[in-house]
């Protein structure tokens, strides 16, 4: 017999209801296009490397762990190439400033890899045991690492070659 918490909804709805207005504000400002610094892209995933170094080095993956992590900062690369790649870049003709819009598809991919792992989550929380808490926040850190450098490094090629053509020509 499955017996649900009072209030146990509530727990699903707040959070729902958080990324919602998050994602409202998101989309109505995704039409403005921001400059992109191309000298600037490095900066997260570089601030982010350091703090899962740090968190490494303090309480390191155990066995298996690290494979799983680099599988997942893989992933993470793939996931964040394509999101690169969803992301508009725009160059101004007259000054040859970068600009940057992000696409409805960037923004729902974010969403998904949300539900996701919520999904992921709950499963875990729904399975019972056998799951390492560490070893899954460990694969998180290293997943996120790979999404945040390569969108980066994809957007930041992309940027060059804009530059560079606009440049030549």
């Amino acid at each position: 017999m499955h017996t649900q918490q009072p209030g146990g909804w509530i727990s699903y709805a707040i959070p729902l209801v958080v990324v919602a207005v998050v994602m409202a504000i998101r989309w109505r400002r995704m039409s403005r296009v921001r400059p992109l610094k191309l000298e600037r892209l490095w900066i997260l995933p570089a601030v982010y490397a350091v703090v899962i170094g740090f968190t490494f080095s303090r309480f390191p993956p155990h066995g298996a762990g690290w494979a799983f992590c680099l599988v997942a900062l893989a992933l993470g690369g793939a996931l964040g190439w394509q999101r690169g790649k969803m992301m508009r870049i725009t160059l101004d003709p007259e000054t040859h400033d970068l600009g940057q819009t992000s696409s409805p598809a960037a923004l729902l991919f974010i969403v998904l890899l949300v539900v996701v792992r919520s999904g992921a989550r709950g499963a875990m929380s729904y399975g019972g045991g056998g799951f390492d808490p560490m070893a899954v926040t460990d694969v998180l850190m290293a997943l996120a690492l790979g999404l945040f450098t390569a969108q980066r490094l994809e957007m930041y090629l992309r940027g060059k070659r804009m530059l560079a053509a606009a440049r030549a020509a």
